[in-house]
């Protein structure tokens, strides 16, 4: 059982593209959390990088031999020669870390995902969070437990939000982001007034670049090759699992928190 009054961390899982933005609302809202996404988390490292003027050639902090970074301090000194006046240096190192594999065209290996993760966790005591996006692999779950035994705090359950590939990619393929303030629309299930602007804000919605069907099939296996096997180190430690519906017959925000609650409260105390 999970104490209600208690709960330090909970994990939502699920293919990109089933639903599961929702179901995190519910949480936050229910559990007074706050979501912590892995993609907010580079974007933050990496802005801080941009946004620092630093200009270099960023493979000469790459030791390919030993597929690591050389050592911090080195970076660091080199950071600091250039911009003798930067007041926080550690979010550019890791937005520079981050940088470095985005300018490849890599996906950023789990070694340095779960140090940009650590560091923007560690900032909130290592508990009140909704985690999205994190663990991804087995390695990175592994990670998280160590990380959560060494800071008192842990995962206390995984929502797991299922929906079908064919759903998925027929969802996906017709989102449009309101690249100005995020809100979020669908051509069919959720329009903005006119279809073509945001309702908040009139900015004209666009199609994300990987909305496709090709990089949608690519993050559904990405997810039965990986995500699965991390949930199921999770799982074998005894964090309780509970499956969410990610496609309801009627979407409305109390049929969504009801299908989330009614598997959860089971597990309260």
């Amino acid at each position: 059982m999970v104490n209600r009054s208690d709960i330090h961390n909970i994990i939502v899982a699920g293919k990109s593209g089933a639903g599961k933005q929702p179901r995190i609302d519910v949480l936050v809202n229910e559990f007074g959390l706050t979501q912590l996404s892995t993609g907010n988390i580079f974007r933050e490292y990496v802005g801080a990088f941009d946004a620092s003027g630093f200009k270099g050639d960023l493979e000469g902090f790459f030791d390919e031999i030993n597929d690591t970074f050389i050592k911090d301090e080195y970076i660091e000194k080199a950071i600091r020669e250039q911009l003798p006046d930067l007041e926080h240096i550690r979010p550019v190192l890791l937005g520079l870390k981050a940088k470095y594999f985005m300018n490849l065209g890599r996906f950023v290996p789990d070694r340095t995902t779960n140090e940009l993760f650590s560091e923007y966790f560690s900032k909130g005591g290592y508990k009140g969070f909704v985690l999205d996006g994190y663990p991804r692999t087995p390695e990175q779950a592994q990670f998280l437990l160590d990380l959560c035994s060494g800071n008192d705090t842990g995962m206390d359950l995984i929502v797991v939000v299922n929906n079908s590939d064919k759903l998925i990619i027929d969802r996906t393929i017709g989102r449009r982001i309101c690249p100005s303030c995020k809100k979020v629309y669908h051509v069919e299930f959720k329009p903005s007034a006119d279809g073509i602007h945001c309702d908040e804000c009139g900015t004209e919605l666009v199609q994300r670049s990987d909305d496709t069907v090709e990089r949608i099939q690519m993050r559904l296996v990405e997810f039965y090759d990986k995500v699965i096997p991390a949930l199921d180190v999770l799982e074998k430690t005894g964090i309780p699992v509970v499956t969410v519906e990610g496609n309801l017959e009627v979407f409305t925000e109390e049929n969504v928190r009801r299908s989330v609650m009614e598997q959860i409260e089971p597990l309260l105390e």
